[in-house]
């Protein structure tokens, strides 16, 4: 028997993806019992076993859509002849995606970016706080749990390798100067996030906007970014600010 326990934790500590897929519900005659579960990687290795045969590849492909979704997935199969067997049986399971917590990239460590950080503490997101300023992390108090990362504004590729671009990945920017930002908002403009948001003002969107049509040569300009950020919820202040950021960012989690 499997010790799903510690493989989880394994998988877990080399920060790899996998779907967990356990047998819910087993009616007449099936090639598993209930409680029988299998791990599956992106790249479709299998860990344990739910009975083999089309049932399994099913519940591998349907593993790979809920890690590419990072959604829990419910199926049931019924095991007549489109599986090639005979018995009858009908089969639940569920799929379960794990280890994909959305990251946060927040891009300038200011008085909102600080509150965030602190507001987002025991929620899934794992946050990294980037600044571009000399030794600005020095005297900051940060809780463990989030991740620094200085870059430079000379070496512009250390703003790009900061990101772990993807489907998980949620980008914020607020750094203290305008022309970063959009250069910060150009380059993830070119590559996959879940949300990309920018602090600031309409008038800030509809300039930034009209610079990456013409100047970029990015046709969707802002179409894709979230400027103003946050909810509106009213308040002005770092805090206030904060707290609507980063209900904004559980909204997308969640919905």
């Amino acid at each position: 028997m499997q010790n799903w326990i510690t493989l989880l934790a394994e998988f877990k500590q080399k920060q790899i993806p996998v779907a967990l897929v356990t047998i819910t519900k087993c009616l007449g005659s099936t090639p598993c019992i209930v409680g029988s579960r299998m791990l599956v990687t992106n790249n479709k290795q299998i860990h344990g076993t739910i009975g083999g045969g089309k049932l399994e590849f099913k519940a591998i492909d349907e593993a790979i859509v809920a890690l590419k979704e990072n959604r829990i997935i419910a199926s049931t199969y019924t095991l007549g002849p489109e599986f090639e067997q005979c018995c009858g049986g009908k089969v639940e399971f569920i799929i379960e995606p794990m280890h994909q917590s959305p990251e946060l990239f927040l891009f300038g460590a200011g008085h909102i970016g600080m509150e965030i950080c602190k507001l987002l503490i025991d929620t899934p997101f794992k946050v990294h706080l980037i600044d571009s300023r000399d030794n600005w992390f020095a005297n900051l108090d940060l809780e463990e749990s989030i991740t620094t990362h200085q870059t430079t504004e000379t070496d512009f590729k250390t703003f790009k390798e900061a990101v772990k671009w993807g489907k998980n990945s949620y980008v914020l920017v607020l750094t203290h100067n305008h022309a970063i930002d959009f250069d910060i908002i150009a380059m993830a403009l070119q590559n996959e996030t879940k949300f990309l948001g920018l602090i600031g003002s309409k008038t800030k969107k509809v300039r930034f906007n009209n610079m990456l049509i013409k100047e970029m040569d990015i046709p969707e300009g802002m179409k894709n970014v979230v400027c103003p950020i946050g909810l509106d919820i009213g308040g002005d202040t770092p805090k206030e600010i904060a707290i609507s950021v980063v209900a904004q960012l559980l909204q997308v989690h969640y919905k």
